[in-house]
């Protein structure tokens, strides 16, 4: 069992939350995951590491409620204990060379940007953070981001803070500007990193995008989260989760993790209904 030692409402569906997981916080690396289940008979889900403190021994996951095992998840307090909690899982992110990053962060994606951003800074790199929102509401972790970077660049949907328009504006305008990455990172929403991906193959920069398909074991062996890179099929949960941005097949891995929508829509409603009786 592993004990909740923190817990942040940071929106209306953003949870920030600390496990003690000493094994877990020895070993992580930035880009890894782990897999937890909230109780038996309940769903294997992954969520990427967003912290993690080896002397603590403790791991910090951010994660929305929008399914049936992140409500129950989210609906857990400060000293209750989850039944499974697996990992690290995944390939470490690799930043060798790197002079100057630009890491891209979508919605809850900037979870996951937020501690790439901050490996690098931390490490001597450059980095540049720009991150977007559907809204000013929907705006999480701020001040840690600021904290991760030498400039940070804030864009929402409706220009109700920060500045309007999507993070592929605030990226080529850097770019336009004279601002050379060596690479840029964008984690969110498949159809963000696309649309970033595809605006960084015209000026020829590497870039990566950290993907979270459909997954049920985490080791390989299931097959479920297997994406098109390079015409060839790889699995998100050995072979990734990072990929070359400008070769994911990013069409085919929107339709798969559209399979299961219908069921995922009837099982949330069902967990709701669930949580409100208790």
């Amino acid at each position: 069992m592993f004990r909740i030692l923190e817990k942040r409402v940071l929106n209306e569906s953003t949870v920030y939350m600390t496990v003690e997981a000493p094994a877990v916080a020895r070993r992580a690396r930035p880009g890894q995951f782990i897999i937890f289940r909230t109780h038996e008979g309940g769903e294997r889900i992954p969520l990427t590491i967003a912290g993690y403190d080896a002397k603590q021994g403790s791991v910090t996951i951010i994660f929305q409620t929008v399914g049936a095992s992140t409500a129950i998840l989210g609906a857990m307090n400060e000293g209750d204990e989850i039944l499974d909690f697996v990992g690290p899982l995944g390939t470490p992110s690799e930043f060798e060379g790197e002079s100057r990053v630009a890491v891209i962060g979508g919605g809850l994606g900037c979870a996951i940007a937020w501690p790439q951003a901050k490996f690098l800074h931390e490490n001597g790199i450059a980095v540049d953070m720009i991150a977007g929102f559907r809204n000013k509401d929907a705006v999480i972790l701020e001040e840690e981001m600021r904290q991760a970077c030498d400039e940070l660049i804030i864009m929402t949907d409706d220009g109700s803070y920060g500045r309007h328009g999507l993070v592929t504006a605030g990226l080529e305008e850097r770019i336009k500007a004279g601002v050379r990455y060596s690479r840029v990172i964008a984690i969110g929403p498949p159809m963000m990193m696309k649309f970033v991906a595809a605006l960084t193959k015209q000026y020829e920069i590497p870039t990566t995008v950290s993907l979270n398909p459909i997954m049920i074991d985490g080791t390989g062996m299931c097959g479920g989260c297997r994406v098109k890179v390079g015409g060839e099929y790889k699995f998100a949960c050995v072979d990734g989760p990072d990929f070359d941005g400008h070769q994911v097949d990013f069409d085919e891995l929107v339709r798969r993790n559209r399979m299961y929508g219908e069921q995922e829509r009837h099982q949330r409603e069902a967990t709701c209904n669930l949580l409100k009786s208790k």
